[in-house]
């Protein structure tokens, strides 16, 4: 993408240079704004100043007097450089917010995706609650993006905790999750409750590097968590 961020605008300024007594340049730096478009909007940063870069310097050598020379001596031609410049950078930021956001999406479908999955199981009792259990510690894993996560049939609350408003909390103090991410130098349980009852707890660790999720992936994880806790309660409630 780089050679072609290089490349194409030279090609571009060289064919449009052939015909520039009938092209006026501001008709060729809009062709010249398509080419950094193009490039830009694939969301490759590099690429798309690159091309504006590339569009401004060989504008420069074929399209402005004196050709076939690095120096633009008339304003306007100085002043449709400096914009496919701006032009370039803008495009580029645009598409990438753009790429951003179509991730965030998918990452937001993928999560419902996951909690409709599991509520279904717990709904239709087709998989076991140890069964289930393993899924949920995958997909924890996954979208909180740490190390592991193990189901503990215990209680204690030594550990930092991971709270059903999705903040996390170290006893009485509540860790900025979004500056300084999870504890790495501790487990992070995460109760597992229904009804007010508590049925065991998911131990998360995230000591290899550091993870921040933001609130919409911990909250998820509390969500799963009590799915989790509402088919350990029905398979408590049958066996009692």
């Amino acid at each position: 993408m780089l050679a072609v961020a290089l490349v194409v605008p030279f090609v571009v300024c060289a064919v449009l240079y052939f015909f520039r007594d009938s092209v006026v340049n501001t008709n060729a730096a809009l062709v010249l704004v398509l080419v950094v478009v193009a490039v830009a909007a694939t969301g490759y940063r590099a690429a798309g100043i690159i091309a504006a870069l590339s569009c401004g310097m060989w504008f420069d050598f074929f399209l402005s007097p004196p050709y076939h020379r690095f120096a633009i001596t008339d304003r306007t031609d100085i002043e449709t450089t400096v914009l496919l410049l701006l032009v370039g950078v803008a495009v580029t930021e645009i598409a990438l917010w753009g790429r951003r956001q179509q991730a965030g999406s998918s990452r937001r479908d993928g999560y419902l995706a996951g909690i409709v999955e599991a509520a279904n199981t717990v709904a239709t009792g087709s998989a076991t609650p140890s069964a289930l259990i393993e899924h949920v510690e995958r997909q924890i894993v996954t979208i909180l993006d740490i190390d592991d996560c193990r189901f503990d049939s215990g209680t204690g609350a030594r550990h930092p905790r991971l709270n059903n408003d999705g903040s996390v909390s170290r006893q009485d103090h509540v860790i900025n999750v979004d500056r300084d991410g999870l504890p790495t130098d501790d487990r992070i349980e995460l109760l597992i409750e229904n009804g007010g009852s508590v049925h065991g707890r998911f131990l998360l660790t995230a000591s290899t590097r550091i993870a921040r999720p933001d609130l919409d992936q911990r909250l998820v994880a509390v969500t799963l968590a009590g799915q989790v806790g509402a088919a350990l309660a029905a398979t408590t409630g049958t066996t009692t």
